[in-house]
């Protein structure tokens, strides 16, 4: 299959594929899957919609041999509520081109299966944390889980080898004041922690623009305690601003979606548990890939309808949402736990 590079209306390219395993998780985050919503009724997706090992497998070699992705993450929900995961891992680590597979995890369940994973293909995880204070973390997360219990994860990741970053969603008048001790924290373990400001992903996290805690007061308060500098991105279209502690070799991020928008350099693919390309994390509806998949169209022609939806994409609803901030938020997007982060 010959390699072609997509761009699309904005000439983007497209460079990496994020890939939902499954819409469950084991948390109940308010910004994320609210409990109040995704309660004990809640109709989360059947065995037989989601993609199997085996589509989601195919589906990389045609993005890796027609459009030359070479990184891939897997994502949820929670990914490792998905059965025999490190298996999926590694049928995708054996894919041609594929070089960086990374996971969106809480980190609860690494304890059990970071040296499988590991093992398997995985390179790097990046785990979410919004807190180191028990209480706080435990009402966050909707579930009452301790901060050990993700500790635990981080350092099970780390002796199995694999590369390490920590998530932190900031939110005004919930965790703000956890900024500085989580980077302090981090900073001594050695392992990257990004902050990301509060977004308004889906319609159910009761998102507004009073709950953001912007990068500009994130960069203040650190500054205050520990000195920093920022330097260049390791790659064109990170999402990260990057910033090294002064007399150190350890760094943070920021991930400014709200207050600083990259939708000019977004390269990044969504595909859902079952099946839909999203072509933006804000995204009302996506594109159908199953139905194809399951009629035996071929490679070639899966190609095809993968380049129609990217050669068409000209989203930038993060650029577009202070010009009409209404209607952008109140319209209806895929939920966070659909798609991953």
């Amino acid at each position: 299959m010959e390699k072609k590079l997509l761009q699309d209306q904005l000439r983007r390219p497209l460079r990496d594929l994020r890939i939902s395993v499954t819409d469950r998780c084991n948390f109940r985050c308010s910004y994320c899957m609210p409990a109040e919503i995704f309660g004990p009724d809640f109709p989360f997706l059947p065995k037989d919609q989601l993609l199997s090992f085996e589509e989601i497998t195919r589906l990389v070699d045609i993005f890796s041999g027609a459009f030359g992705i070479k990184k891939i993450r897997i994502t949820g929900g929670e990914p490792l509520m998905r059965k025999d995961l490190p298996a999926l891992i590694e049928k995708i680590f054996q894919i041609d081109g594929i070089n960086d597979i990374a996971m969106t995890t809480n980190g609860v369940l690494l304890s059990k299966y970071a040296g499988q994973l590991k093992q398997a293909g995985l390179q790097r995880v990046s785990v979410s944390l919004d807190s180191l204070n028990d209480d706080l973390f435990a009402k966050i997360n909707g579930r009452g889980v301790k901060v050990d219990a993700v500790l635990k994860g981080i350092d099970a990741a780390a002796k199995a080898g694999l590369k390490i970053k920590i998530n932190m969603v900031v939110q005004k008048g919930v965790n703000e004041h956890e900024v500085v001790p989580m980077a302090q924290f981090f900073k001594d373990e050695g392992h990257i922690l990004r902050f990301i400001e509060f977004m308004d992903v889906g319609n159910t996290n009761k998102w507004n623009m009073e709950k953001v805690y912007s990068r500009r007061e994130i960069l203040e308060d650190i500054s205050h305690v520990l000195p920093f500098e920022q330097i260049s991105s390791n790659y064109s279209g990170e999402v990260a601003a990057r910033f090294r502690y002064l007399g150190a070799d350890s760094e943070f991020g920021i991930i400014s979606s709200v207050t600083e928008a990259f939708c000019s350099t977004c390269n990044r693919a969504r595909l859902s548990a079952e099946g839909k390309l999203y072509t933006c994390l804000f995204s009302g509806d996506g594109h159908d890939l199953r139905t194809p998949l399951r009629a035996n169209k071929s490679n070639d022609e899966l190609a095809q309808i993968v380049t129609g939806i990217w050669e068409n994409r000209h989203d930038r609803y993060s650029e577009m949402r202070d010009k009409n901030p209404e209607r952008n938020v109140s319209r209806k997007k895929v939920e966070m736990s659909h798609i991953g982060g």
